[in-house]
């Protein structure tokens, strides 16, 4: 598969295996979305979101439970592209 989306799951899910530490998945997939609002760019979180809705097959549970609450964070805020640090 050579989609420019490739990266962005093999990221996320790195970042949700490197959070196993917390007391649950829930609570991982909060800090998750933090970091991915916070550092990703606008582009990226679009890209991740959009790929979750349309398949996220290859997302791994607590990554699809991430990128849930990003588009919860985003739903919250109306706008979450004015959220983001990283541009």
């Amino acid at each position: 598969m050579n989609d420019p989306i490739v990266p962005l799951i093999k990221m996320v899910n790195q970042i949700s295996l490197n959070n196993r530490h917390h007391d649950s998945d829930e609570a991982a997939a909060e800090q998750i979305a933090g970091h991915l609002k916070r550092f990703w760019a606008r582009d990226m979180k679009r890209q991740i979101i959009d790929y979750a809705d349309q398949d996220g097959s290859e997302l791994d549970p607590v990554s699809r439970l991430a990128v849930a609450r990003l588009k919860t964070m985003s739903d919250v805020v109306k706008d979450w592209e004015e959220t983001s640090d990283a541009g």
